[in-house]
Formats: C-alpha cells, sequence, structure tokens
C-alpha cells in the first residue's frame, strides 16, 4: 500500500491540503478561502471556526478526490500564516475572541509607547525582532486587557495562547497537543532566538503568564498524533512543523549559508540562509530561527515582509473590482508592456521592512490624462517587484554581498511578467522550481524525515527538477530611473 505525506497549508486567505508522494509531487490539492473581517480601519480578524472546518473540509476533500484512506498518510506536516494570535480557554477549548491576523495594527500606539521608552534595544537584542504590531506579543496583550475576564481566567491558568500551527494541533488531537516550533515561536516577541527559551523578562514587560505558552519543539519532530475521532480511525503522526516562510525556505532546501528565496503570497516574505550566525540588521530587517531538524543546530535567517503582496490584486478584484482574476491582471500587464509612469505603493496596512512605518497607508503616484485602467493594473503587478527589491537591497547592504540568484514560490510566482520584472529591477537571476508550492513542500520534508519517510536532505535532493529561470534584460539606466520613481512614491506614501 503506497504511503503519502500531506501537508496542511493554513494561510492568510485560504486553508489548503496537499498530499505529496515519495518523490516529493502533488497528488492532489484542496483548498478553501474563508472571510476577512475588518473591525475598524487597520485592524484584521478571523473566526477560529472557519480557519479550523476550512482546513479540516481540506483534508478530507484532497483523500476523497484520491480514494486515499486515512491508513496511507504516512505523517502529516502544519505550515501556517505566522504572528496570527488565538487565545482559548484549557478546560473547555473555547475561544475566548476572533483570531488576531498578523497584518492587524491595533497594537501600534502600545507599540510606538514601548519604543519611546527605550525597550527596542531588550526586545530586538532578545528575539531579533522589532516592536511591532505585526508580532504576537502585543496581541495577546490585547485580548488579556480587552476580552472581559481573561486576565483573571490567564492568571488562574486557565488560557492557552497560540499561532495556528498551536491551534490546529490542539484541534487535531482533541487538546492533547499544546505545542509549536522554533519557527513561529520566534515570532512572537517572546522567544529568546539564542537562548532557545521562552524570555521570563519579556514575559513580564509584556504581563502575559508563563502558564499560557506551548511548549516549543524543532521543526521536523514528532509532536504527538491526530484523534483516531477525526482521521478515520487512525491515529497519524504530526511531525512537521513550520511557519509559511521558514517552511517555503526548506522546501527550496535552502539549507545552506547565503541560499535566498521569496515567497508570492498574501504578502511578499524574502529569506536568507545566515547558518548558524543570527546577523543583526542594520536597515531594517528581522532576524529570527529557521525550520530545523531534531538532531540539528538551530540555523538563522535574516527576513524582509512585505504586508501586501499578491493581496494588491486581490484588492483590484474584489474591492475595485477593475478585474475578475489575478490571471488577467497578468495578461493585461503583458500587454500593455509598462506603467506608463503609474506607481502604486499598497501600504493598506502600513508598510512593512525595510520601512516599518504602521502609519503609512496607500498610495497612487504619477497618474495623468493619459493614464488607462491597464497602466493602473500594472502598476500594481509592478508594486510587489519594487517591495520585494527593497527588501533584498537591505540584504545585501547587511551580508556586503551582491545577490545573483532567488528562488521564488508562492501563487504569484505563476506570472512570467512579474518575475521578468522582478529579475530586471534586482538585476539578479530569478529561479522558479517546477513545483511553485514550496510553503507546503517545506512541511511535507519536515514531516516526512521526522518519521523516516525519508532518510535524510540527500534523498531530498534528488527530487530536485530544473528550474525555470528569468535574466535582467532592462538597461542599468531605464531600471535607476524606474527606481528612483518607486523611491518617490514610497516617500509621498510614509508618515510625516
Amino acid at each position: 500500500m503506497e504511503k503519502y505525506v500531506v501537508s496542511l497549508d493554513q494561510g492568510t486567505t485560504s486553508s489548503r491540503a496537499i498530499i505529496f508522494n515519495r518523490n516529493g509531487k502533488i497528488v492532489n490539492v484542496s483548498q478553501k478561502e474563508f472571510t476577512q473581517y475588518y473591525p475598524k480601519t487597520g485592524w484584521v480578524e478571523h473566526n477560529p471556526e472557519d480557519i479550523w472546518e476550512t482546513e479540516k473540509f481540506s483534508l478530507y476533500d484532497v483523500l476523497e478526490k484520491e480514494k486515499i484512506g486515512f491508513d496511507q498518510i504516512a505523517a502529516i506536516g502544519i505550515t501556517n500564516q505566522r504572528e496570527t494570535t488565538l487565545v482559548w480557554q484549557k478546560s473547555t477549548g473555547e475561544v475566548i475572541y476572533n483570531a488576531i491576523v498578523w497584518q492587524c495594527r491595533r497594537t501600534a500606539e502600545y507599540c510606538d509607547e514601548l519604543n519611546k521608552k527605550g525597550y527596542d534595544k531588550l526586545v530586538y537584542d532578545k528575539t531579533g525582532l522589532p516592536i511591532d504590531a505585526y508580532f504576537s506579543a502585543t496581541k495577546i496583550k490585547w485580548i488579556l486587557d480587552n476580552v472581559k475576564g481573561a486576565n483573571e481566567l490567564a492568571k488562574k491558568g486557565d488560557l492557552l495562547f497560540g499561532t495556528i500551527d498551536t491551534f490546529l494541533m490542539w484541534k487535531l488531537s482533541s487538546g492533547r497537543i499544546f505545542k509549536t516550533d522554533y519557527t513561529n515561536a520566534s515570532r512572537t516577541l517572546l522567544y529568546n532566538i539564542h537562548n532557545l527559551c521562552w524570555d521570563d523578562e519579556l514575559l513580564e514587560l509584556f504581563n502575559i503568564p508563563k502558564s499560557m505558552l506551548p511548549e516549543v519543539c524543532p521543526s521536523s519532530y514528532l509532536f504527538g498524533y491526530t484523534d483516531p475521532q477525526i482521521t478515520g480511525g487512525v491515529k497519524i503522526p504530526i511531525s512537521g512543523v513550520a511557519g509559511d516562510q521558514q517552511s517555503a525556505l526548506f522546501g527550496h532546501l535552502c539549507v545552506e549559508k547565503g541560499s535566498l528565496k521569496n515567497t508570492y503570497g498574501t504578502g511578499c516574505f524574502t529569506l536568507m540562509n545566515t547558518g548558524a550566525n543570527a546577523v543583526n540588521s542594520h536597515r531594517g530587517l528581522i532576524t529570527t530561527l529557521a525550520a530545523s531538524q531534531e538532531n540539528g543546530k538551530p540555523q538563522y535567517v535574516l527576513e524582509g515582509s512585505v504586508f501586501v503582496g499578491g493581496a494588491v490584486l486581490q484588492w483590484l478584484r474584489d474591492e475595485m473590482r477593475i478585474i475578475s482574476s489575478a490571471r488577467e491582471a497578468d495578461i493585461i500587464s503583458e500587454e500593455i508592456g509598462t506603467s506608463n509612469g503609474v506607481y502604486i505603493v499598497p501600504a493598506f496596512v502600513g508598510l512593512g521592512a525595510p520601512h516599518w512605518d504602521p502609519y503609512a497607508r496607500g498610495t497612487v503616484v504619477g497618474i495623468t490624462r493619459g493614464t488607462k485602467k491597464e497602466h493602473f493594473i500594472r502598476a500594481a503587478l509592478e508594486s510587489i517587484a519594487y517591495q520585494v527589491f527593497d527588501i533584498v537591497h537591505a540584504m545585501e547592504t547587511d551580508v556586503n554581498t551582491k545577490i545573483r540568484e532567488i528562488s521564488v514560490d508562492g501563487g504569484a510566482s505563476k506570472s512570467n511578467v512579474l518575475l521578468q520584472f522582478q529579475s530586471d529591477i534586482l538585476g539578479a537571476k530569478v529561479a522558479r522550481p517546477q513545483t511553485v508550492e514550496m510553503t507546503g513542500l517545506g512541511a511535507c520534508y519536515l514531516a516526512g524525515l521526522a518519521v523516516g519517510y525519508w532518510k535524510d536532505l540527500d534523498e531530498l535532493k534528488q527530487n530536485i527538477e530544473k528550474d525555470t529561470y528569468f535574466e535582467p534584460t532592462m538597461d542599468k539606466k531605464k531600471r535607476d530611473e524606474l527606481l528612483i520613481g518607486w523611491e518617490v512614491a514610497i516617500s509621498h506614501a510614509r508618515h510625516r
């Protein structure tokens, strides 16, 4: 009986389940979108039951499509939107507030207060992160301070915090697993990435009881087993967990120092493996933990995050209603060939790395009488590439090395137009693998390695197929002109 590994890829706008075979090939995928909630300007929430039900549906659906039984699943890997924060009651399992999404800016003013008081260095030295509303700690604090009775329940030890991975493991195991991995823990502002522990000084700063926090484990590790009542009468190992971006890095097998990838998802996330050394950034990047195997030494990454990447195309589709799909935006952008001087800065929830301006807002620059809808659409697509350029340029400065090649994945990486423009703007080769589902593949590899489905990394490297490469064709003068225009657009979007 053939065995498979299933990745549960729980993202910001949809939940997916992906079946992989022993060659690392996708057998089938099921995906289901869920509702985004925006209670106030800059606030973003998810209904936790939507997350669970859509992920469970996707798991059942993908197995049904292929007529694969639960007893044919060798392991489950989980990869997830990071920083998104859930708090639930230990005694009842009931979530006490909606999931506060990584994009949510409701705690920006509180972060400003902490920075003004000089806590930024303390936090960065321990976590590799700036104090920003992006991360989990201030979201936990907001729930404790604003949900009636929450602080009292927390002090009694009856509240639990989890990022999405922890929540899914809790649900899949019917409350038997309360764990997370290094990558997700390192995004909370509470985890000391050098000592590999929850940090008492940071817990005191944010007034969060340690009893709320899950056990932290390596990413490739036997976390526990599913409840057979949920998975067809079979106990299935959950043995791979990583935040989506570190999972994608592992999926690319960027396990060597200096290797680099960008994921074009709802946001864009660029990660560089820096090996055993945690590199401190002087250009607004994050230092965080890479996905690790149980017996391996922890590796670190430099990371830059764009809050609105592919989501700018969703905005054109759902709010502006000027395209029907991302594919239509791709076709129009290729046909028009230029944005005609129009720049869109999609700072709908502020700007991430390397700017870190929570009060920046979406801006359009360069509209003239001759601007057409098509130019606007092309500018939206180009905005993704410009934001990635800002991060890569910051990385080059931090490590004092010109980056020659970047591996890419994610939904928008299917766009040849985007990747060619990305290569032109970076002045570097862009490599797209045959499988662009690297987030799911990384969780699959981590899970399979932990249970012996694959022997080691060398065996995984045999699965790699030839990439499609995009090489820069734009002349330097044109590139420089475009980048100057982007700098001007960014300056208009910044909060002053």
